[in-house]
């Protein structure tokens, strides 16, 4: 049994546009990473897409709109859940006045090499 504890875990800026702290993404589990991400008021996340991953929020707290590449553009609050296949072009935007925080869960884990960035300039 392993126990990671939220103290460990630094946040820290992401090229997304976004601040992350790892709760969880280890080779010992490959499975699944779950981090936690923070968009700030008016702020608003690159468009990307992870290759080989599917990628769930669960909105925790504050409020923001959803866009996918497959035309979904829809806001989102506590308690939703977006599910994100693979390679689907994505990004999310604050439209609250308070931190926008969510889990984001991938399975199988986050691997940095399976990001990349759709936006230009």
């Amino acid at each position: 049994m392993t126990i990671r504890h939220a103290h460990d875990c630094p946040e820290y800026w992401f090229e997304e546009g976004c601040w992350i702290t790892e709760l969880s993404n280890t080779d010992d589990d490959p499975a699944l990473s779950i981090a936690r991400a923070r968009v700030a008021p008016g702020g608003i996340t690159r468009w990307h897409a992870l290759d080989g991953i599917t990628e769930r929020y669960t909105i925790v707290s504050g409020r923001g709109r959803v866009e996918l590449g497959n035309g979904v553009r829809e806001a989102v609050a506590i308690g939703d859940v977006v599910i994100i296949p693979p390679g689907l072009a994505q990004r999310i935007e604050n439209t609250g006045e308070d931190d926008l925080v969510f889990l984001a869960l991938c399975t199988p884990r986050f691997r940095s090499a399976c990001y990349r960035d759709l936006d230009e300039g």
